[in-house]
């Protein structure tokens, strides 16, 4: 579920020291309910997903053409990535953010974790068109449980940068976003599945 803007400006995430620059484009409601301790599952689940084969029909042809026309423009070139076009917000790290892991590797995505915190994960990308982050926090629900939030926080680059998302804008709120919604919530579901059967069978009793 999408959420108004103040759902992440109005929390003290650390994120906001480092990009005071940058654009908030979305804030998402997870669909992955959980308990205080569960927020470092949500990450790896995010840093070893491939929405390149993951994404049902259309969601993920849609993908891999992005990423297609993105091989023929030369947009996603070592050139203009993090490093080279843009610096890391890795710079921009406060004393103690340096302190604290960065977080995982990922395993398809081409992004950069910035830092992990108990409920706060930040990573970077940068291409031709922008320099984005994808922000993970852990927020706790009225039902005493837990769930996630990701916000999407964004740098256009140029008049190429806003014109390509203002193209993608449609795309991604019609098709990618609800598919990949879905996708977060099988495989979070799936998780959660995996980690009752243990428990079950050991509350079971001896016959």
């Amino acid at each position: 579920m999408r959420l108004p803007s103040s759902a992440h400006t109005a929390r003290s995430w650390r994120i906001h020291e480092l990009t005071p620059d940058f654009r908030l484009e979305d804030v998402w409601a997870l669909p992955t309910p959980g308990g205080p301790d569960d927020f470092p599952d949500l990450v790896r689940q995010f840093a070893a997903g491939d929405p390149a084969s993951g994404l049902p029909g259309i969601a993920r042809l849609l993908w891999n053409l992005r990423f297609k026309v993105g091989e023929l423009l030369g947009w996603d070139d070592s050139k203009t990535g993090v490093g080279s076009r843009v610096p890391t917000l890795r710079e921009r790290l406060p004393a103690d953010l340096r302190e604290v892991p960065s977080g995982p590797v990922f395993d398809s995505l081409p992004f950069t974790s910035l830092y992990l915190l108990e409920n706060e994960f930040a990573a970077e990308i940068a291409n031709r068109t922008m320099h984005g982050v994808m922000h993970l926090g852990w927020v706790a629900v009225q039902d005493g449980g837990y769930r996630g939030q990701m916000a999407v926080l964004v740098k256009p680059n140029g008049v190429l940068g806003s014109a390509y998302m203002a193209a993608i804008k449609p795309f991604r709120y019609l098709v990618v976003y609800p598919a990949a919604m879905r996708q977060i919530e099988a495989v979070w579901r799936s998780r959660s599945a995996r980690r009752a059967r243990p428990r079950a069978a050991s509350a079971s009793p001896s016959v």
